[in-house]
């Protein structure tokens, strides 16, 4: 999808937000912070594939998803955990500063931007796999699991073997609902790194910025034993909220591979003008 698109489905969420303006909660929704959105459900069924999209309302601390159960379920992170991946390259000084430079080996690759020299920022949103894993093999399993630890960061399978690739095939695990946690705690600066790696990570994450909003965040893709699952996180800043996000979907048997790479970011945000039906 293009930025223009996003501006579009973004400038509407605002608008739509603006004309309905915001609701006193009633008991029922004070009591249950986890809300049934069915129409996250339409949104999945017309775009042929099965999954969960997970919205959470920093503001009014609830979560809305059409399935709660698949939200609980682990997925193996794939590019999502470029976020922690930097974080902690940043931390052990493996990743000096946002000015390093990814040196292309003059290899082919799978995608066409990773065949150059790319700095941290191109890096992280171009999802270069063998940069992350070279970053990934100097920090070592010992001090990536003890970060990873640190930073309570899923559920992951890590040792010298599979160092770099951990978050791409095998038995590593995290939940949209663990994702959100995260991401909630590195949004409130909660986490425990530098004030430098924040600042740095805060630029690298950022997708677009207007006047209106600010959108950040990191898509993921695996295909383990032929099995894709396909991941889009972050949060996006308005004046009056942030909401956080955590979609993952499974295409259905037979699918387009770049069709399914797109519906991650389009559903989510046609899930974020959902959320105006609640207020």
């Amino acid at each position: 999808m293009r930025i223009t698109s996003i501006a579009v489905f973004l400038i509407l969420f605002i608008s739509c937000k603006e004309r309905k303006g915001t609701n006193t909660l009633n008991n029922e929704q004070l009591v249950n912070r986890n809300i049934i959105k069915p129409e996250f459900q339409s949104i999945i069924d017309s775009a042929d594939v099965k999954g969960s999209i997970l919205i959470y309302d920093l503001n009014k601390d609830m979560y809305y998803s059409n399935d709660f159960e698949w939200s609980n379920n682990g997925n193996l992170p794939a590019s999502t955990f470029k976020i922690a991946n930097s974080i902690i390259g940043l931390e052990t000084g493996v990743i000096e500063n946002d000015s390093v430079i990814f040196k292309w080996d003059g290899e082919k690759k799978w995608l066409k931007s990773w065949e150059q020299d790319l700095i941290l920022k191109d890096a992280f949103q171009f999802s270069c796999v063998h940069c992350y894993q070279e970053v990934a093999r100097k920090i070592g399993s010992k001090r990536m699991i003890d970060y990873v630890s640190k930073l309570n960061y899923g559920n992951l399978e890590i040792d010298s073997t599979n160092i770099d690739k951990f978050w791409l095939e095998g038995e590593s695990k995290i939940s949209q609902m663990q994702q959100i946690d995260f991401l909630k705690r590195f949004y409130n600066f909660e986490l425990p790194i530098s004030k430098r790696t924040d600042s740095i990570m805060r630029k690298i994450m950022l997708i677009e910025e207007t006047d209106q909003y600010k959108l950040s965040g990191k898509s993921g893709l695996s295909n383990y034993n032929g099995e894709y699952n396909g991941w889009f996180i972050g949060f996006v800043e308005f004046e009056y909220n942030t909401y956080l996000f955590a979609t993952n979907l499974e295409p259905k048997k037979e699918f387009d591979l770049n069709s399914f790479i797109k519906k991650r970011l389009d559903l989510t945000l046609l899930g974020l003008r959902k959320l105006n039906d609640l207020y």
